[in-house]
C-alpha cells in the first residue's frame, strides 16, 4: 500500500515524509511518529492514525521510517532531525530495542516526550510511556477459545506450535506462554519456551514469520505426530504456511483448531473462510492515535501517560475474532474484524 505524502525527504539513511496536517501549524505544533519500515501494512495503519490524528488536533505531522527492519541509524537520525526541528515529541516503534535507548534519552533530555509503540524497549522505562498490545492477553484469548471449544477433549489434545525465532523476543514467549496459561498448560519460566513438561505438546517448531518456513515446520511435527488436532501459530502469516501443511495430508476439513494473533485483513479474510480457527487482533492504527493524542495533551497540560494498571505498559487494546464464538470468552465474528482490520 503505498500513500501520497505532501512533501518527501531523504535524510541520509532515512526515508522520511513531512506532512504540514492543518493550516496555521507552526514548528511548535510539530510531533513525530518513526516506525520501523514504509512497506509493513501494520506500520502504514499505524501512519494512517497518527496522520487522522494530527489532523484532529491542529498539529504537524512528520514521519520518518528506515529502510529494512532492523535499520537502527535511521531511527537515530529522525530523532535527531526532530529535536533539531524543535518537535514536542514522537511516538517511534524501535527497530533495536536496545541500540535506540542512547537516542531516546538524548531526546528527552532535550525535553521532547517519547512514545514507544508495539515493541518494548530494553529497558522498558527508556522512553516516558510505551503504547501495545498485551501480548500475553492476546496469547490467551486463543488458548482459552481453543480449550472451551474442545472441552473434554482438551485433556487428551495434541498440540503443535509454531514460533517466531531462537531468540524468543518478548512478544514470541508473551504469545506463546499466553497460550499456554489460556488452554490450561502449567508454565514454567514465563520468559522461555519448550521447557513445559505437559504430555499434550507434541512440539515447537520455527518459522521466523514466513509462510515456506511456517508450512514446513508443521510438516515436520505433523511426522511425529499425525493426530495433532491443535495448531498455535505465531502470527496469521505463519498460519497460512501451516495451513497449507495442513491440506497437504488431507486435514484442512476443520478437524484441526488453527488459531493465530495479529488482526490483518488477509488473517481475518482467513478467519472468515475456515482456514484459522479464532485469530486475536490488535489495533495499530488506535495505537499511533492515541500516542499523538498523549504528546498533544502533555504540551497543553505537562501530564505524561499513565500505564494500564497492573502492566507496564499502556494497553492499547485486543478482540478475539472467530465465526465461532464460546460462551466465556468474549468475541467478535470475522465481518466485524474486518472492519477494522489493515493491510489488503
Amino acid at each position: 500500500m503505498i500513500y501520497n505524502h505532501a512533501k518527501k525527504l531523504v535524510l541520509g539513511s532515512v526515508f522520511a515524509s513531512a506532512l504540514a496536517i492543518a493550516g496555521g501549524a507552526s514548528a511548535a505544533d510539530t510531533v513525530g511518529l518513526i516506525t520501523k519500515t514504509n512497506a509493513n501494512p501494520f506500520f502504514v495503519k499505524m501512519r494512517e492514525g497518527a496522520e487522522a490524528k494530527a489532523k484532529e488536533l491542529g498539529l504537524t505531522l512528520q514521519t520518518f521510517a528506515g529502510k529494512y527492519n532492523g535499520d537502527n541509524d535511521s531511527q537515530v537520525q529522525a530523532i535527531e532531525n526532530l529535536i533539531s526541528s524543535g518537535a514536542k515529541g514522537f511516538a517511534i516503534t524501535p527497530n533495536d530495542s536496545v541500540a535506540i535507548v542512547p537516542a531516546i534519552k538524548k531526546a528527552r533530555d532535550a525535553g521532547l516526550l517519547v512514545i514507544v509503540l508495539d515493541a518494548p524497549t530494553d529497558p522498558i522505562d527508556a522512553p516516558d510511556a510505551t503504547f501495545a498490545t498485551d501480548n500475553f492477553k492476546a496469547g490467551e484469548l486463543i488458548g482459552q477459545w481453543a480449550n472451551k471449544t474442545l472441552g473434554d477433549k482438551a485433556k487428551d489434545a495434541k498440540i503443535a506450535f509454531i514460533d517466531l525465532s531462537v531468540n524468543q523476543t518478548a512478544v514470541d514467549y508473551l504469545r506463546d506462554q499466553g497460550f499456554m496459561k489460556g488452554f490450561g498448560i502449567d508454565i514454567k519460566d514465563p520468559k522461555k519456551i519448550g521447557d513445559e513438561d505437559d504430555k499434550r505438546i507434541v512440539g515447537h517448531q520455527i518459522a521466523g514469520g514466513a509462510e515456506d518456513k511456517a508450512q514446513v515446520a508443521l510438516e515436520t511435527l505433523l511426522q511425529k505426530e499425525p493426530g495433532i488436532n491443535v495448531v498455535y501459530t505465531f502470527d496469521e502469516v505463519t498460519a497460512a504456511g501451516a495451513a497449507q501443511a495442513l491440506k497437504g495430508v488431507g486435514k484442512d476439513d476443520g478437524s484441526v483448531l488453527m488459531v493465530s494473533i495479529d488482526g490483518g485483513c488477509p488473517g481475518v479474510r482467513n478467519v472468515k473462510a475456515g482456514v484459522i480457527s479464532a485469530t486475536s487482533q490488535q489495533y495499530p492504527l488506535k495505537m499511533a492515535s492515541m500516542a499523538v493524542e498523549a504528546i498533544d495533551k502533555f504540551v497543553k497540560t505537562g501530564e505524561k501517560p499513565k500505564k494500564t494498571e497492573g502492566l507496564q505498559f499502556t494497553d492499547t487494546g485486543v478482540s478475539l475474532v472467530t465465526d465461532k464464538p464460546i460462551d466465556g470468552v468474549p468475541s467478535i465474528s470475522s465481518e466485524e474484524g474486518l472492519k477494522v482490520c489493515w493491510g489488503n
